[in-house]
């Protein structure tokens, strides 16, 4: 099947991608981190304040990556999109292209990688780990009740996109858009059924991870980011910036 691809050829096409991120022969990054958190679990934010805290940090969220490469209309974005629209999964292959690619492309060699959004599954990690090792994770443990009430809070203005929640950032009229009066709408997938249903496919893909990665996993447990990030920064501290 097209989209099947032994493990011998990503690692060869990888290993070949991976030589743009060494210099002169030697390795030009300290370690590589991987963040995980359920959908809606701050894992943005923590990864925001690791970036300001901590400016040795390259972060690549390879579906901002993804994103950027499908709008740009390159070669490797053309080929995401074809996929995607087709109803298949993206092979790890590109995955693992896009992230090695980024960080040949970057002015400054990064002496710390923070990679978001993949690996998601113990079949990408495997891959990952043959040519771009992952030496720490960070695992954020939000409680699912509090992810769906931060969630389900969230209103939308679909004219100008605006984001409003009731809880810190309200209107200033229940339901209408501070700049058009327009409706607020809810979107479906915003809805607690539906960001139940996220969390529990996300906790069984994400699952063997916790067990593959073992000792270099560190989960913190929270319900606010600025609890949660003072923890996460005493502990990059601690194994080294």
């Amino acid at each position: 099947f097209f989209y099947q691809i032994s493990s011998k050829m990503l690692v060869r096409s990888v290993a070949q991608r991976t030589r743009c991120i060494r210099l002169q022969g030697r390795q030009v990054r300290n370690a590589t981190y991987l963040i995980l958190g359920k959908p809606g679990g701050g894992k943005g934010t923590i990864s925001k304040k690791i970036l300001k805290t901590f400016p040795s940090f390259l972060h690549l969220s390879t579906g901002d990556l993804l994103r950027s490469e499908v709008q740009s209309g390159t070669p490797l974005g053309l080929q995401a999109k074809e996929i995607m629209e087709s109803g298949a999964l993206l092979p790890d292959q590109i995955m693992i292209d896009l992230v090695t690619s980024t960080i040949g492309a970057a002015s400054t060699p990064p002496r710390n990688l923070l990679l978001d959004g993949f690996p998601r599954t113990l079949g990408q990690a495997t891959s990952l780990d043959s040519t771009l090792p992952v030496e720490h994770v960070i695992s954020l443990d939000i409680p699912n009740s509090v992810i769906v009430e931060r969630t389900s809070d969230r209103w939308l203005s679909e004219s100008t996109g605006r984001v409003y929640s009731y809880s810190y950032d309200p209107p200033k009229v229940r339901g209408k858009c501070d700049d058009t009066g327009e409706d607020l709408i809810q979107r479906a997938d915003d809805k607690p059924d539906a960001v139940l249903r996220r969390l529990e496919t996300y906790e069984e893909a994400t699952a063997p991870l916790n067990e593959y990665y073992g000792d270099r996993l560190r989960s913190f447990e929270g319900e606010t980011s600025d609890v949660i990030f003072g923890e996460v920064e005493k502990w990059i501290q601690e194994i080294g910036e």
